[in-house]
């Protein structure tokens, strides 16, 4: 019989009971209300921390526990909840839903192995930019689920053949499986939509800073970012941690045309699909200049993620038969969950700014004299090493308040520090449970957990350099 693990048992308890103690005895941080929050939230983070309960479930406190403590009104906090953020990433969520239900996400990365050619360097390569290129759309874990059965296929041709399964293969299935997982995490950097996190941020400017960041401003840092941090990878992993020189094999392209051929013709679906997709994404990416054509309309973001949700389950593919892309029952496989925990963190970010908590820890570090570059250091190490223990978007909405707060109090504008420590929440490379896409790859069986934390380490460490850089160099260019 399994036991419930004793980390989830003790949270269970410790998160109200800690709340408790914070709110009723003579403990005083701040103020009243400022105490109510910070118990909130530290029930939350343990919840979180542990996950005692669903994450998902964890962020429905505040509903209960601000209007409860005369935080704010029902209706303030249910807010967050509908705030157009949580409806952009619903739209992204259908569209990724509609990829996935009619195949076109995998016709689409096998059509990139393909072209990538066919000797183990370059299979690995394909592998990483066909995964990173689908999470820039889709879930990084329902990337990472496509990817593992076509990269299996590939290693057990390996396992079979002549020479058995020898060191140079076994550095290849190494590569190609951290590959996938560590091309999901960073391909998901380079669009609004493509990791939850990245909405998080883009919700807390909106709400509390009144700052928009519009598709294509993000994707105009993000993607050369997850290209650089792509990149890297693949140079670490195969390069210099596990190089499988020797390996030759021309039976990989095999695979994938045999994969390939199972899909057949593009079909009337797919293409349907595709011209939606690729009209939603020029929208996104022309949006500023329709706008400035036409300036009654008033597009946004949200907007045009709602456009293309409701035409993917409007139009028919044929009408005859009323058959329509996705019918309402296909959402069941959509993570509503996530989108609860947009809200709840737009929640406790609201609470914590209303209650006064940011601008106490903002006068805090200004007058604390810390450098600059030092706290933003300490700051992206801080997000990036706490991401390989729990979930990135409850951690996001945790912290990000409180270093927009710092931001202030440090005198530099807010976006220059929020969107690096953001970022740094999707460079979690050393553990199986640091992310899903790592845990599904060492769910393979190909990789020991020190091998992972190796390669890890050094990306990780990687990772806060160039995100160093970017903060220093590149944030004050953009914005």
């Amino acid at each position: 019989m399994n036991h419930h693990p004793l980390s989830k048992r003790i949270g269970l308890f410790l998160g109200p009971i800690l709340f408790l103690i914070i709110q009723f005895t003579s403990i005083s941080f701040i103020s009243d209300t400022a105490d109510t929050v910070i118990a909130a939230a530290v029930w939350m983070v343990i919840w979180w921390i542990t996950e005692a309960v669903s994450i998902s479930v964890t962020a429905l406190l505040p509903l209960l526990l601000f209007p409860l403590f005369k935080i704010m009104p029902m209706d303030e906090v249910g807010a967050n909840y509908g705030s157009k953020i949580v409806f952009l990433f619903f739209g992204g969520f259908i569209l990724a839903l509609a990829l996935e239900k009619v195949n076109l996400h995998k016709r689409i990365a096998l059509t990139i192995i393909k072209l990538t050619g066919t000797s183990p360097d370059k299979v690995i390569l394909g592998f990483m930019i066909a995964t990173a290129f689908m999470s820039m759309w889709i879930s990084n874990t329902a990337s990472t689920v496509v990817m593992l059965p076509i990269a299996m296929s590939v290693i057990n041709l390996l396992i079979n053949d002549e020479d058995g399964f020898s060191k140079p293969d076994k550095n290849f299935a190494l590569s190609v499986m951290l590959g996938i997982a560590f091309a999901a995490n960073a391909g998901g950097i380079a669009t609004v939509i493509g990791t939850p996190p990245n909405s998080v941020l883009i919700g807390l400017l909106e709400n509390e800073y009144n700052i928009q960041i519009s598709f294509v401003k993000w994707m105009s840092f993000g993607l050369p970012f997850s290209i650089l941090l792509v990149s890297i990878v693949y140079l670490i992993l195969v390069k210099i941690l596990f190089p499988c020189k020797g390996l030759v094999f021309g039976t990989s392209n095999s695979v994938i045309n045999n994969e390939l051929n199972m899909l057949g013709k593009l079909s009337r679906k797919e293409k349907h699909v595709l011209v939606i997709f690729a009209v939603i994404v020029s929208l996104w990416i022309f949006r500023s200049l329709i706008n400035q054509l036409i300036p009654s309309l008033g597009l946004n973001d949200t907007m045009i993620s709602i456009f293309g949700a409701i035409v993917l389950f409007a139009i028919p593919h044929n009408l005859k038969k009323g058959n329509f892309i996705l019918q309402w029952k296909d959402t069941q496989k959509l993570a509503w969950g996530i989108l609860i925990l947009f809200g709840g963190g737009l929640a406790l970010a609201k609470g914590m700014s209303t209650s006064g908590i940011v601008d106490v820890v903002a006068n805090s570090i200004s007058n604390a004299n810390i450098s600059i570059l030092v706290a933003v250091s300490l700051l992206i190490i801080l997000m990036l090493f706490m991401t390989e223990l729990m979930s990135n978007v409850a951690l996001t909405a945790v912290l990000a308040p409180v270093v927009a707060g710092i931001a202030i109090g440090l005198e530099i504008p807010t976006l220059h520090l929020l969107i690096p420590v953001t970022i740094a929440s999707s460079c979690a490379f050393m553990l199986p449970m640091a992310t899903p896409p790592n845990a599904i790859v060492f769910a393979s069986g190909f990789i020991k957990v020190y091998q992972m934390a190796r390669a890890g380490i050094i990306l990780n460490l990687i990772s806060v350099a160039l995100l160093i850089l970017l903060f220093q160099f590149i944030m004050p260019l953009i914005f």
